[in-house]
């Protein structure tokens, strides 16, 4: 069970990496930065890694206590996608709050697109990483 939990985790890293990067540091890179809130020149990409290492050990450690039955790549979605809209309104919704954001709207649904993706990817791995799990009786 733990390599499956390390696969788990692999799955929700690595695509999210192999994403984040093009898409905040090279295809939306200007939108990013007219947004005024990524002013960092240079990011820190080793500790974005470890907070999705996190995220991914995380998802890995609730998946199987969640799952009920069912095909395991879309209950992997249906999980992952929970999980990404907690994570969105962290990363999104209250940075809008905390921060002055340059077109909110815009910074949404940029950033919602983007998790989407990201977790529909990862949680149709995360489910097929687990596979169909025993069910435990309520």
């Amino acid at each position: 069970m733990k390599t499956k939990y390390a696969l788990a985790t692999a799955m929700y890293v690595l695509p999210s990496m192999l994403r984040a990067g093009p898409w905040h540091l090279v295809w939306f890179k200007k939108e990013y930065h007219d947004f005024g809130i990524y002013t960092r020149a240079d990011p820190i990409i080793p500790l974005g890694l470890a907070t999705m290492a996190i995220q991914g050990l995380v998802m890995a450690g609730i998946y199987p206590r969640w799952y009920r039955g069912g095909r395991p790549a879309l209950e992997g979605i249906r999980f992952s996608l929970l999980i990404g809209l907690f994570l969105f309104s962290v990363s999104t919704v209250a940075t809008i709050a905390k921060v002055e954001v340059v077109d909110p709207w815009h910074f949404v649904v940029l950033s919602g697109v983007f998790h989407t993706i990201q977790f529909t990817v990862a949680g149709a791995g995360i489910g097929l990483v687990f596979g169909r799990l025993e069910v435990k009786a309520a």
